[in-house]
């Protein structure tokens, strides 16, 4: 095959690319929230697997070109300039909660070089890596739920030592008593 032909088979059509606009409006629409990736250098089963995850907690992971990506997010009046972000980049679309796919591309990430979170849309603002990176590390809804009620049962719990001790007092104190009455 020629060079010229390699080309020709690589572009895509303009069905092709309003198609994949298509379907970017409609997850932009959807989402709770969004991440930029690079996954240069992702193996294939590497990749799949980072899917799989996403996909148990209701995201998804999608690979487009930067400029069309740019033009949904354009028409969507979210102003980021992918063009200077390196690399080959991924979009995560959280559809359900929108910290779970944030703590698996982090956690990912970490045991997987190649994969770098670069930013995203969280609370109708664009975010820097730094803050997807510190959101990703939130503690979840459930573990701050369980710290608010431990940290409410604490003094209550304290109280209940505290009479108890009392009443182990006394119990100590009876039972050496009967001790040495019974020696």
């Amino acid at each position: 095959m020629s060079a010229e032909a390699d080309v020709f088979y690589s572009m895509k059509t303009k069905q092709q690319k309003q198609e994949i606009l298509n379907q970017l409006a409609e997850h932009l629409a959807k989402q709770q929230a969004m991440m930029f990736v690079s996954y240069k250098g992702l193996k294939v089963g590497d990749m799949t697997s980072l899917r799989n995850q996403l996909k148990e907690a209701g995201a998804k992971l999608v690979v487009a070109k930067k400029t069309l990506l740019s033009k949904v997010l354009r028409e969507k009046k979210i102003e980021e300039n992918l063009k200077d972000m390196e690399g080959q980049i991924g979009t995560i679309f959280a559809f359900d909660d929108p910290f779970a796919p944030m703590k698996i591309a982090y956690a990912f990430g970490k045991t997987n070089g190649n994969l770098k979170i670069l930013g995203g849309y969280f609370e109708n603002e664009l975010q820097n890596a730094a803050n997807i990176v510190a959101i990703a590390n939130l503690p979840s809804r459930e573990e701050l739920l369980s710290r608010l009620v431990g940290t409410m049962a604490f003094p209550m719990s304290g109280f209940v030592s505290v009479l108890q001790g009392n009443i182990k007092g006394l119990m100590t104190v009876l039972t050496r008593r009967s001790e040495t009455v019974n020696s």
